[in-house]
């Protein structure tokens, strides 16, 4: 991937602003993830007792693995979104460590 290519968007999870940058094709992806994670936030915020944003964190995670499991995904999507996760959750670490 080439950095020209790459466009510069701000991405707000879980309270928190991150500076990504992405292909112009995957933006739309990128912000309905985002927009699914924050609300996937709120339900167990409102449902389930937690200690910080970690913890929440943590439980949209594993809601997400538990989901992917149980339906049929391709190994390549697999693989890409495995991608991607990975990703967030570097973005993720390196805000924290700030």
């Amino acid at each position: 991937m080439e950095q020209k290519n790459l466009i510069p968007a701000n991405i707000n999870i879980a309270d928190r602003i991150y500076r990504v940058q992405m292909l112009p094709d995957d933006e739309q992806v990128v912000r309905q993830s985002v927009k699914l994670i924050n609300d996937k936030i709120m339900e167990f915020k409102t449902t389930i007792p937690g200690k910080d944003m970690q913890d929440y964190l943590s439980m949209v995670l594993v809601w997400f693995v538990t989901e992917s499991a149980n339906k049929s995904v391709s190994l390549a999507n697999e693989s890409l979104l495995l991608s991607q996760l990975q990703h967030i959750e570097s973005v993720i670490e390196e805000e924290l460590e700030k």
